[in-house]
């Protein structure tokens, strides 16, 4: 990829920081020939090598002196791109030496010229380490993956211990801590709380920060760039904690039948037979002395008490080649994690089935079994391995064939010492693909609180259709190879034991997968299932629905030799009531949750309601549906998590001009009126850290495009502006669907180095036009068959409008700039925008999109991804 952010104000020689490219790349490798690297030809005259990968270490000032080149005059017109060979010769785009004849012309000091700051190689590194470590005291600090546990002693001082992961102060890791939470708090005086380490003296970070392939895989799929602990199982019931680290799993306990702890605690080590790491480990809800982990793409089970370990699937024969062992059980494929953000590929059942007077019992677990023998195995060069030269994945590209999948039914029996005596491998009465034929993802996968139903999202590949089913375990029958022994386990399967489909979801858009499903108990003998389930489908927004659907037996015989038709399992809905509606949206995607309290009849959830730049708490009831009532204040975007019995939260907010802060908070006021119920400021858990000393916060803005739709922007002005004077213009951008740049909360994180070009002297940009997200479904999907067009219109209306308002911002020299998807339209706008674009940098973006896995592509492979390829 280019590195020079633009040569519209640098010379041909140098980085648009003035500085000349290094020769190295920034993995340390010595960079191939720079004739061999070149960049883009540009409107401006002048293609940059690509050397340094930053665009930091690309953007800067001019060399003072610069030779005025002279063309022969046969290959004067038509030629305007030129290159540096590897001896540094200029040379022409198509291989003719250019003349070295010319004449030093002396230039005015770029600062005055051009508006943008001089500086050494030497002191931009230095600007460099130093937003850096400024940003250093503030990210990854704050506290998240909150867990409240109500204690019951009336004469503790403390009515809640609240669990988190965070980052000690003096620590680099992740860990498990703990604050408590007082009854009684004086409101004139600010209470801190203090963060308590549970575990004493331990480091779960791996010797020499080595983790193993599937540990590194999982941490790219989830974007984690923390170290640690990084995620948790906890058991309410009996306070058991389950964690990977430093290559291994531990479990601690606290609270539970044996009380809280008042000092750190040694986290205890879980042994294992098993080679390799042990991944996505869960604790059995039904009970807790077990539980399950993957090795080696298969499922296993282990009890902590006893240390006994078995394994319950087989799909995995141990070759460490992708071409000899594609079958997997329990493992998310990577189109799953990357594209639909699911990362287990299994679900233990909540309730158990008991067995005998003995105290026996039957434990189960719901898997995705998948196999990628027909998908293309791709290789790719891996610095990392010493022994290879490359890496090899299955990677399903766009129209071709994605995994088969199917879901399965691992069961195991125990006694009453709890010793494993039988385990069983069960799978669908009829094949998966027969069932439902048009399904090609599971989605989402669960089970209902009493373990009557297990649930599944089923997906087509054009992801416009969403089928909710729910699975009886009696659907499933013993795995054998034995044909007559298969049709008597049929037979034996009673008429009335069928999938139910109790919802489906149809757009001609794309369904934006997401985790809000909350089933409601069952009655003794009911034939009916009450939910609440996100829908975005029917209005165009993501709202909230209460659904009854009607569990109607279809009597399908099992031993017949005929497939069952496609509704042949639909169950009508007796009643579906919109539970908040509007030209807004529920949060429903990135983990986002809803708490139902089934004792007052309220539903807490997130969204947009007062504004699409900011994420609020709202409460709303699911009885007398009415009024929404927000708990958090305006001014600030939140993110939240409720306690268990519904009476306090969690926020983590800020704002564009405040850094994060973490407040608890306490619901209160008159039972008769739980909906009223306000919220008071309890406690501090952290505040605001100051911002750094050159940190200027952008300035969000809003214009109507000339189809007259209202978009948001963000700008950050240079930090020297001069009246009258005009500074180059960074774009950055991303346009793409599921993700929204501009928003009312802190930006000097994650976007510090747009701050850092702003201290340079660049004003920089930030536009979410149509194809983000937050502003419902057409306005996501505008960009549907026609990608990289209606976004760059939308981007530079933008320009335009922010020209006129900043008489800074000048339009004749626009870097646009981005990641991923922003990387592509960055390619795009150079392609469809010349006049308007002068140097892109696109970091990452697809080269060729039918070659990328994103399933929106792989639906069908529209026109346009079909005929597009571009380089990256």
């Amino acid at each position: 990829m280019p590195c020079a952010l633009s040569n519209f104000w640098a010379g041909p020689h140098q980085n648009a920081l003035g500085i000349g490219c290094p020769r190295r790349n920034g993995q340390g490798r010595r960079a191939e020939s720079v004739h061999s690297q070149t960049a883009w030809s540009y409107s401006s005259g002048v293609s940059l090598p690509a050397g340094s990968p930053t665009l930091l270490r690309s953007a800067g000032w001019l060399m003072r002196k610069v030779k005025k080149l002279r063309l022969d005059h046969e290959n004067t017109e038509g030629w305007r791109s030129f290159s540096v060979n590897s001896e540094g010769t200029e040379r022409m785009a198509t291989g003719a030496p250019v003349s070295d004849r010319g004449d030093t012309v002396e230039m005015e000091d770029p600062a005055s010229r051009f508006q943008v700051q001089k500086h050494s190689w030497d002191g931009l590194r230095n600007i460099i380490h130093g937003s850096r470590k400024n940003s250093g005291l503030i990210v990854n600090k704050a506290p998240h993956d909150f867990q409240f546990v109500q204690k019951t002693d009336e004469s503790s001082p403390h009515s809640h211990r609240l669990y988190y992961l965070g980052m000690p102060y003096g620590s680099r890791e992740n860990s498990l801590l703990y604050s408590e939470i007082p009854r009684k708090v004086r409101k004139e005086a600010l209470l801190l709380l203090s963060w308590k380490q549970m575990l004493d003296h331990f480091q779960a970070t791996p010797h020499h920060g080595v983790y193993s392939r599937e540990e590194e895989l999982l941490r790219e799929r989830k974007r984690l760039g923390v170290f640690g602990i990084t995620s948790y199982d906890f058991h309410s019931e009996s306070g058991l904690f389950l964690f990977q680290a430093s290559n291994s799993l531990f479990h601690c306990r606290d609270g539970g039948k044996n009380g809280f702890m008042v000092s750190p605690m040694k986290p205890l080590e879980i042994k294992t037979q098993c080679t390799g790491p042990r991944m996505d480990p869960k604790i059995c809800p039904a009970d807790p002395a077990f539980f399950s982990f993957i090795n080696s793409n298969d499922l296993w089970v282990a009890n902590i008490e006893t240390g006994e370990e078995r394994r319950l699937t087989f799909c995995h024969r141990g070759s460490p080649s992708v071409l000899d062992d594609p079958r997997s059980a329990g493992v998310a494929t990577f189109v799953i994690q990357e594209e639909f953000d699911r990362f287990t590929g299994y679900w233990w059942c909540p309730a158990a089935s008991w067995e005998g007077s003995d105290g026996g019992k039957t434990l189960r677990i719901l898997y995705e079994e998948v196999d990628e023998s027909e998908v293309e195995i791709i290789h790719v060069p891996s610095p990392a391995l010493e022994e290879r030269k490359t890496d090899s994945y299955r990677y399903p590209r766009t129209g071709s064939k994605n995994p088969k999948i199917a879901l399965k039914l691992a069961e195991f029996q125990t006694d009453g010492r709890g010793k494993i005596v039988a385990t069983q491998e069960k799978e669908l009465v009829q094949p998966f693909s027969t069932l439902f034929p048009r399904v090609e993802y599971i989605a989402r996968a669960g089970w209902t609180r009493d373990g009557k139903y297990a649930w599944a999202m089923f997906l087509d590949r054009p992801q416009q259709r969403l089928q909710l089913v729910l699975l009886p375990p009696a659907l499933f029958i013993p795995v054998t190879e034995n044909a007559e022994e298969r049709l008597a386990f049929a037979r034996a399967v009673p008429r009335n034991v069928q999938p139910h489909i109790v919802y489906e979801e149809v757009t001609d858009v794309w369904i934006n997968v997401h985790d809000i499903f909350y089933p409601f108990p069952q009655s003794e003998g009911e034939d009916e299932l009450c939910f609440i389930r996100a829908n975005e489908c029917k209005t165009g927004f993501c709202h909230l629905y209460k659904v009854t659907a009607i569990l109607k037996p279809s009597g399908y015989d099992w031993s017949e030799p005929l497939s069952p038709g496609e509704d042949e399992f639909k169950c009508p809905i007796k009643e579906e009531i919109a539970l908040t509606s509007g030209e807004w949206e529920v949060l429903a995607r990135h983990g986002s949750k809803i708490w139902v309290n089934e004792e007052t009849k309220l539903v807490y959830f997130q969204g947009t309601k007062d504004t699409p730049l900011e994420h609020h708490l709202y409460v709303v009831s699911y009885e007398t549906v009415g009024e929404i009532v927000r708990l958090t204040a305006p001014g600030f975007s939140h993110s939240c998590s409720m306690s268990q019995n519904f009476d306090m939260f969690v926020s983590h907010y800020s704002s564009v001009g405040t850094p994060p802060c973490v407040h608890v908070y306490k619901l209160s006021g008159p039972d008769d009126d739980p909906l009223h119920k306000q919220p008071h400021f309890w406690a501090s858990m952290m505040e605001a850290a100051s911002c750094p000393p050159d940190y200027v916060p952008p300035e969000i803005f809003h214009f109507h495009t000339r189809s007259d739709v209202r978009l948001y922007g963000m700008i950050y002005k240079p930090h020297a502006v001069q009246p009258g004077k005009k500074h180059p213009t960074v774009l950055f951008v991303y346009g793409g669907p599921q993700v929204q740049l501009v928003n009312n909360s802190f930006k000097g994180i994650k976007y510090l180095r747009l701050n850092t070009l702003a201290s340079l002297g660049y004003a920089v940009v930030v536009i979410d036009g149509r194809g983000s997200c937050q502003r419902g479904l057409r306005f996501e999907g505008a960009l549907k068959n026609q990608m990289g067009q209606v976004e760059i219109e939308d981007q530079v209306e933008g320009l335009q409008f922010v020209a006129e308002k900043y008489g800074f911002v000048d339009l004749n020299r626009v870097a646009i700039h981005g990641w991923s998807y922003g990387g592509f339209l960055s390619l795009m706008g150079l392609i469809h925008k010349p006049q308007v674009f002068k140097q892109p940098h696109g970091a990452e973006p697809p080269s060729s999109l039918p070659a990328t896995a994103d399933p929106r592509m792989a639906s069908g492979c529209t026109k346009p991804c079909q005929q597009l390829s571009v380089g990256g």
